[in-house]
């Protein structure tokens, strides 16, 4: 089995599930059926940071919230598929529209819905509190919870290992 720092090599997309990768799972209800999220400052810069340098970045989510629209929209990253009932059927229009093969996508999911998706790509990876069934099937368990750091983790591990993480041109944008 070949390691997954080998695979990164490859990777020329990021696809992320939202509830419970991007957050710790938590969604707050409100009477009038907004719901609200926690987020990461440190992988939303990790996000923003990837988009710049030319990775393609994907949200591919069961949920429905403008919330998450906005999130990502302020990130810059405009593939953004939420309502998703189907995520392979989603993921594999993702691959066709940006001209990608599996091995070039690391995706992080967290729990069932992310299953199938996650045996298509060449990086699977989930937060330290993932499904079981999800950590079985990982090539990367991050050190980090959802919502605490895991999205950074993978961006930032990636990004160093080609060799574009806090360079000097990082900051010629």
């Amino acid at each position: 089995m070949i390691n997954y720092k080998e695979k990164l090599h490859a990777i020329r997309a990021f696809v992320f599930d939202f509830d419970g990768v991007m957050t710790d799972g938590s969604v707050w209800m409100y009477a009038d059926r907004e719901t609200v999220r926690c987020g990461n400052i440190k992988d939303g810069y990790a996000l923003q940071y990837a988009v710049k340098h030319g990775y393609v970045v994907a949200v591919i989510s069961g949920a429905t919230s403008l919330s998450i629209d906005n999130r990502m929209a302020s990130l810059g990253v405009t593939q953004c598929y939420t309502g998703c009932a189907n995520k392979m059927k989603t993921y594999r229009e993702f691959l066709d529209k940006n001209g990608l093969t599996e091995e070039q996508v690391l995706y992080m999911g967290d729990d069932i819905p992310d299953y199938e998706v996650m045996t298509h790509c060449g990086v699977a990876a989930c937060p330290a509190d993932a499904a079981t069934e999800i950590k079985e099937i990982s090539d990367y368990i991050s050190h980090y919870a959802g919502g605490r750091g895991c999205v950074r983790d993978v961006v930032e591990q990636t990004l160093r290992l080609q060799g574009k993480w806090f360079t000097a041109e990082a900051f010629n944008w």
